[in-house]
């Protein structure tokens, strides 16, 4: 893999970042906390939970690159609801809550930007058994933090 970049999807992070913090910010108590989604999720949850995926994918691209045999990390997509509620990111300050998934999704930018292109094909496997590789991985962030970041502006208009 190499000569493989990651800068479409690096840029594509710190964009989303740039442009939807102010938005973020600028969101009314009542607007973050009573909107739900399909999944019974508030704003602030759903900003929570893509601090979950900052903080289990930045595990899971570190471990990738150094993990000699098959990764075992646990997968906590069908814990997301319990995730969010153990850690209360509907009683969470909201500017606290903006700022560490700001700067968490800029870290997240800086280890992209390092990864070992020699492990791209590093592999872990999630809770149904499937086969997930470090680039998949990489390659399909920004596509979720868009798919959460979209649902939050149509909650809030």
């Amino acid at each position: 893999m190499q000569g493989y970049d990651f800068k479409l999807i690096t840029d594509g992070i710190k964009k989303v970042i740039d442009a939807e913090e102010g938005f973020l910010s600028a969101l009314p108590v009542d607007v973050i906390t009573l909107r739900r989604n399909s999944q019974n999720r508030s704003i602030k949850q759903i900003l929570g939970h893509l601090v979950d995926s900052a903080s289990n994918n930045h595990q899971r691209m570190v471990r990738l690159q150094y993990c000699k045999d098959l990764l075992f990390f646990p997968d906590y997509r069908q814990d997301n609801d319990l995730w969010i509620a153990l850690q209360d990111y509907q009683n969470a300050d909201w500017e606290n809550l903006i700022q560490l998934w700001k700067f968490f999704n800029l870290h997240i930018i800086q280890v992209i930007n390092s990864v070992d292109l020699s492990k791209l094909d590093s592999y872990w496997c999630d809770f149904e058994g499937t086969k997930v590789t470090l680039k998949e991985m990489i390659d399909g962030y920004l596509d979720h933090l868009h798919l959460h970041i979209r649902e939050i502006k149509e909650l809030a208009l």
